[in-house]
């Protein structure tokens, strides 16, 4: 069946793109094939004077290129060759003989965009699903259409470097206002404006090239060389200093992009064909497309084995506890448009967390992300009390109280005496075991784990934790509602600790046994940065607080022993009252606005070494925090906590930062093979005993030559 069908009316051809059996429409070799027969077909038809391209799909125009395909690639050579065809199709819709008009509606992506750009008029709908993008660098690749050609001649070079580097969405009155749209309509009326717009283009009223519309200041830049030079610059360093020069891709496009400012038109167009052959085989890109896979994956998952009941409609959320992550979660759900119900103890902290919830929604207001009505409207949806009035219809519940098993407890018992039959009681712990939890429940299969991470609106991922008792319904519903949120959902299965806090304790103690040790706390922050954390494990423990970090410690010290055992540093700086950044005082220095500054060397004088300080290479640093959760991971695993290594390593990725062009935990072990971890943790066991016994399972994948994923086909 073909994906595209046509409808001529006066002159104008409408082509509706509608893959057929796919949510979206996107480009495969049988696809591209489709559309040059289309095109031809036009071209040939003298009575056509113009074309627009629109998609059949409800919110998708064109997501993009088929990434099933660029796993076929068996040489750069291959992925040149594929970039260069896609070239030269690109140039027949920009000069051929039919002009053509993109009418955008939903997402337009990758190669979507790309073609677009090759159409001679775009239209956007004003739909807040129109989002358009080039996110290619976020797989590890550049576009290898003509984007980084035909962007920058379209929207300016500042504006196209941005799209390019980032890969970040832009909505349609920003692609309007850029030159990436020519106009922007009604979704109703964007096929009748079209085939108007493909009419005037097609008797000359309306002129096919264009000049970019660019601001004064980018005109000014971008109109002289060393203007360019500038901008260019600057870019590279700001990729460089973001990146760390992790991601290769992001200097390839600036590349790309480059030659075609300083050659001809054809340098740049081989240009971004070569480098794009090159990034499609890189140790980055690879992880990247895994990671690309197990997101796709996981969004169909629906948290339970087998058949699964359909998750009960949450119309209304009560939240206990107006702290900071009660906060957090009643502001992500008024975003959703849920109604949210909030309750604590007293007043002034009810207040306190409706003003929180107020500050989050607020910050979306001044970057203009929702309109001051749509701001008003979602803070009118939360709404507090010290009681429990208002709870009487609320069919899911989260607990956000302070980390104490008795104060949970308490509340648990209070909030099911109001609660309707059958509804949810999930707690946001962090670390206490959720049966010990469900324990006070009068009904345990209603109550699970729903672990957010801080801060709430920014962090990306959920964790849902079930024991062996908690209801299919309950996990299903516990999983649709997260999602709705926006949230990457994981489930585990319930554990001291879970999986992502139980994997970040051998990291962070690992840090701290090294300031026992003497190591410098810039030392060690800088090597995990350069190893591709977003911020240092010392930075970190300021930033979680020192009280806290010390009593999910103690938690996790508890049920694994002296291999979770926090550091001495840890016991000495809480003693001496540093709490972190929330206190202003920790490892480092904290304004009186909460800035944080440089380390605080006061701090070492409570430190079993004291003021004695040692170098420690970043190597050292980084094998030995790396490999420390690497190995936790493996564990995880073996015991069942994570039902599939695909959630190990998302986990990993989105709830604590690890590196993504390092694939997660689970996948170092892939690249580096299992021997060759046992073998470097063997090493450093012999040095700290106990601490780097590798895991059973790893030493049963290393004889056997194992892994977690497949080694041919897709990475998941």
């Amino acid at each position: 069946m073909s994906a595209f069908s046509i409808a001529i009316d006066n002159g104008v051809a409408v082509v509706t793109f509608d893959l057929p059996g796919e949510p979206v429409n996107k480009f495969s070799k049988v696809v591209v094939a489709d559309f040059v027969t289309v095109f031809d077909q036009l071209e040939r038809d003298t009575a056509v004077t113009g074309a627009v391209l629109i998609s059949g799909k409800p919110d998708t125009f064109i997501a993009g290129a088929d990434i099933d395909e660029f796993l076929q690639f068996t040489s750069p050579a291959d992925a040149t060759r594929e970039s260069a065809e896609g070239h030269r199709l690109m140039d027949r819709l920009e000069h051929g003989r039919v002009p053509w008009v993109a009418a955008i509606h939903g997402a337009c992506l990758g190669g979507g965009l790309e073609a677009s750009l090759a159409c001679a008029y775009r239209i956007v709908s004003d739909s807040p699903r129109t989002v358009l993008a080039l996110p290619e660098v976020q797989l590890g690749l550049i576009p290898g259409a003509g984007g980084t050609q035909r962007l920058p001649r379209t929207v300016g070079l500042q504006v196209a470097l941005d799209m390019i580097l980032t890969g970040k969405n832009v909505r349609a009155k920003k692609a309007l206002q850029t030159g990436l749209a020519d106009e922007m309509v009604h979704p109703s009326i964007l096929r009748d404006v079209a085939m108007r717009r493909a009419r005037e283009l097609g008797a000359g009223k309306i002129a096919r090239h264009r000049p970019h519309r660019a601001d004064a200041k980018g005109a000014l830049l971008e109109s002289n060389p060393v203007g360019r030079a500038v901008v260019f610059r600057q870019a590279r360093e700001m990729t460089m200093k973001k990146s760390r020069g992790h991601y290769p891709a992001l200097l390839a496009a600036l590349d790309a992009v480059a030659a075609g400012f300083h050659g001809t038109s054809a340098e740049g167009f081989a240009t971004e064909a070569r480098l794009f052959g090159e990034m499609a085989f890189t140790a980055v890109s690879r992880q990247l497309i895994f990671l690309f896979y197990a997101t796709t994956a996981l969004k169909k998952d629906l948290g339970v084995s087998g058949a699964a009941p359909p998750p009960l409609p949450v119309s209304k959320l009560g939240i206990l506890g107006t702290g900071f992550m009660g906060a957090g979660i009643a502001a992500v759900s008024a975003m959703q448009g849920v109604p949210v119900r909030f309750k604590d103890t007293a007043l002034p902290a009810v207040a306190k967390g409706l003003g929180a919830v107020r500050e989050v929604l607020k910050d979306r207001l001044h970057k203009k992300q929702v309109t001051k009505q749509q701001f008003e409207d979602q803070l009118a949806l939360v709404s507090g009390t010290v009681t429990y009035t208002g709870f009487g219809n609320v069919p899911l519940l989260i607990e956000a109280v302070f980390e104490d098993l008795a104060v949970k407890h308490a509340v648990l018992r209070e909030a099911e005496a109001v609660l309707p039959a059958g509804a949810i009681v999930a707690t946001n712990t962090s670390t206490i075991p959720i049966r010990q939890v469900a324990s006070a429940s009068r009904d345990p299969s209603r109550v699970v784990g729903m672990h957010f991470f801080s801060p709430v609106h920014k962090m990306p991922l959920l964790e849902v934790i079930v024991t062996p008792r908690t209801a299919p319904e309950v996990v299903v519903t516990a999983v649709a509602f997260g999602r709705r949120l926006g949230k990457t959902v994981i489930v585990v299965n319930d554990a001291p600790g879970f999986y992502v806090n139980r994997i970040l304790a051998p990291y962070l103690n690992e840090a701290g046994t090294l300031l026992d040790e003497g190591a410098r706390i810039e030392a060690i922050d800088q090597a995990m940065l350069d190893y591709g954390f977003p911020v240092g494990p010392v930075t970190l423990l300021d930033e979680v607080g020192l009280d806290i970090a010390g009593k999910s410690g103690s938690i996790l010290a508890a049920a694994f022993g002296d291999r979770l055992r926090p550091s001495a540093t840890l016991g000495q700086v809480l003693a001496a009252g540093r709490l972190g950044r929330k206190g202003k005082q920790g490892f480092y220095l904290y304004d009186e606005m909460g800035k944080k500054g440089g380390v605080d060397e006061s701090v070492y004088a409570v430190t079993p070494t004291g003021t004695r300080r040692t170098d420690v290479s970043a190597a050292e640093i980084q094998e030995r925090l790396s490999l420390a959760m690497v190995n936790e991971a493996v564990r995880c695993v073996e015991e069942g906590i994570l039902r599939a290594p695909r959630d190990g390593d998302i986990g990993a990725v989105f709830g604590i930062g690890f590196p993504p062009f390092r694939g997660g935990p689970l996948r170092v072990v892939d690249t580096l093979g299992a021997a060759e971890v046992v073998r470097r943790l063997e090493a450093l066991n012999a040095k700290h005993p106990g601490r780097f016994e590798p895991a059973t399972m790893l030493r049963t994948m290393a004889s056997s030559g194992t892994t977690f994923y497949p080694k041919t086909g897709k990475p998941v």
